[in-house]
């Protein structure tokens, strides 16, 4: 009787999952940050720690334990996440841990691709991502930042404005869940993204990207936390 249960809930799960338009082989080449993630997670146990998961700017945020501190940290952010594959993923995201929040950043769903997804997709695939974390922490305050207005997908910024608003609108409505705006601290008078914030590529944070991104960010999380 628990194997058919079983076979019920996974023929439901692979009907009503987002994912179901993409072949496995889809997320393989996150395989070996992934499989570090695993590793990591049998060895590192922080008590009530700030569990940040995402793309690679969570990946290369070199200062976070030290921005973040007196709270312990767990950083999970593996170089161009997107949704669908971390929604393949939460297990390793996620680990066994007792997290006393979980701050979430992805930003490739849009930026400028042929597979690119619809807003209206990104957030779709948002609402699912957000349900597998509710199955495993029901009521963990869970923090969403805003996607970053950078110069290299200028081109896509209305879209992704789109999905920021729509994201943005989803949690507002939703307990326990944020949203952490961002955008117009990186960009200028002009309305255009402040260069001098981002490295060479135009894409990624530098030094004083992350000072600037790490204060807003901090100071939401203190607000729900202290």
């Amino acid at each position: 009787m628990r194997l058919f249960y079983a076979l019920i809930f996974l023929f439901l799960f692979t009907q009503c999952s987002p994912l179901k338009q993409y072949p496995k082989s889809s997320y393989a080449w996150a395989s070996p940050e992934i499989n570090n993630f695993r590793a990591l997670n049998k060895v590192e146990v922080p008590e009530n720690a700030l569990l940040f998961l995402g793309s690679s700017s969570i990946r290369l945020w070199e200062t976070l334990a030290q921005d973040m501190a007196p709270y312990p940290v767990i950083q999970r952010g593996y170089g161009g996440a997107h949704l669908r594959d971390a929604i393949f993923y939460t297990d390793a995201l996620l680990g066994d841990y007792q997290p006393a929040m979980i701050i979430g950043f992805i930003a490739n769903d849009i930026k400028g691709d042929p597979a690119d997804e619809s807003p209206a997709k990104v957030k779709r695939l948002f609402k699912f991502f957000l349900k597998q974390i509710r199955e495993r922490h029901p009521v963990t305050p869970f923090l969403w930042v805003e996607i970053t207005p950078t110069k290299s997908r200028w081109a896509q910024w209305e879209d992704i404005k789109k999905v920021n608003q729509k994201i943005k609108a989803y949690c507002d409505k939703t307990d326990n869940v944020y949203f952490v705006s961002t955008a117009n601290a990186f960009l200028n008078e002009k309305g255009l993204p402040k260069t001098a914030l981002f490295v060479e590529d135009q894409l990624h944070l530098n030094k004083d990207g992350y000072a600037l991104w790490s204060s807003i960010i901090r100071k939401e999380i203190e607000a729900l936390l202290d």
